[in-house]
Parts: structure tokens; sequence; C-alpha cells
């Protein structure tokens, strides 16, 4: 699932619902069967949930190979988790002594995705995968993603550049002003990407105006497997 991030808050809740970070006003979420609980992201991790925040949030005093570490929490071993990270990511190998702050913005991001590979989630959630980043490490990352959906790990992308997100995904939402106004298979989503932003979607008679003033943003949600 692809979110355009900027244009929306409503977007970056659902993740927060998802994650269990915050509890929704009404309902409830689930997550392999089981309700979905505020204050549960320890027992969401162990049971298959990742979640790499924007921004990458990786340790930056500590190494690469230190910020692997980390990830031991799921019950995987030290070795283990190196080698998840490195057999992906060739490049972390030679940077593994390494403070991560140190690393280019491609590489810190490449360092979240190893960590959370290296813990086999079932559902990895990824938050502004290309902010910052130079187009041609942006596709690198996208090729990472693909192989990880392609593995049968479920996906979902919060994305600021929506015409990447849905090159790769295989189903797709719109939200505008927090409401799913369109979903289904990406070819149909991406025909109403343009009139979604230039602001012919509508909004809720008693929904606030964006962020940046406009009644007309949207979001774009992109599904994979």
């Amino acid at each position: 699932m692809h979110i355009p991030a900027k244009v929306d808050y409503g977007i970056r809740a659902l993740l927060a619902l998802a994650a269990g970070i915050m509890g929704p006003s009404e309902g409830e979420v689930r997550f392999a069967g089981e309700k979905v609980r505020v204050g549960s992201t320890s027992s969401l991790a162990r049971r298959g949930l990742c979640l790499i925040p924007e921004g990458r949030g990786v340790f930056p005093n500590l190494t690469v190979r230190e910020n692997l570490w980390v990830m031991t929490h799921s019950g995987s071993g030290r070795r283990h988790v190196e080698r998840c990270a490195f057999e992906r990511f060739p490049r972390l190998e030679d940077r593994a002594n390494q403070s991560a702050g140190t690393l280019s913005g491609g590489e810190q991001q490449m360092l979240a995705l190893a960590r959370a590979v290296a813990t086999n989630p079932r559902l990895l959630m990824l938050d502004e995968l290309s902010m910052g980043l130079a187009p041609i490490i942006v596709d690198e990352l996208y090729n990472h993603v693909m192989q990880l959906a392609a593995e049968g790990i479920t996906v979902v992308v919060v994305e600021q550049f929506a015409r990447t997100a849905l090159s790769v995904a295989t189903s797709a939402m719109v939200m505008a002003n927090g409401r799913i106004i369109q979903a289904g298979a990406t070819r149909d989503v991406e025909s109403v990407l343009q009139s979604a932003y230039l602001g012919s979607v509508e909004p809720a008679a008693a929904t606030p105006p964006g962020r940046n003033g406009s009644s007309g943003e949207a979001d774009t949600g992109l599904g994979t497997p």
C-alpha cells in the first residue's frame, strides 16, 4: 500500500493504528487474527509486523553491525541477522563497522530495510522510502521492495511519488480527506490520481481543509503482494 505522505495526516494515523501506536476512535484493527491494542508494538513485532518510520529510524551513533544486532529481539542470533542483511545488501557489509550516521541517505535506508527483513516480517510498512534520495537510489530500493513482495511479504508503502509506487504494486487505493474514494487494481487507481490531486474530488461537508489549505488533496494506497 502506497500513500503520498506529504498530503494528509490521515495516512500516518492509519500506520499508527496498524502498529499499535494509537487506538481507533471506534471499531478495531486486527493483525494475524488478533486485535491490535495500543502499546502492543513489541508483541506485534514478534508476530511479524514491522514499521520503518519516516526518517529511516536507524541509530546514528551505533555501527551498521550494532544496528543489525538490535533486531535480535525476535529471537534470531546475531550471525543470522548479519547474514540476512549482508546477503541482500552487500554494500552494508563493507560498512559493517562504520557509524550509521556517516552513511549516505540511501545506505541508511538500506540498513533500515535490512534490519526489517532480518526479522522475517509478515507485514512490512514503509513510510517515505524515497525521502531525500536520488532517483537512481529510489529505483534500487524499489527493486528490493519488489523482491520482498515476490517472497510473500505484504508491503505497505507511504510514498510521495505515486507513479513510482504504482509501478511495483498489485493493488491500490486513493484516500481524500481521510476517506477511501477509490480502491482496486493499480491501473484503475492510476486513472483517478490526477483528478484527485488537482482537487476535483469533493471533500465531505464536515471535513476540514488539508495541510496546505486545499480541500481536494488525496492519498494513494498501494498494496503488495
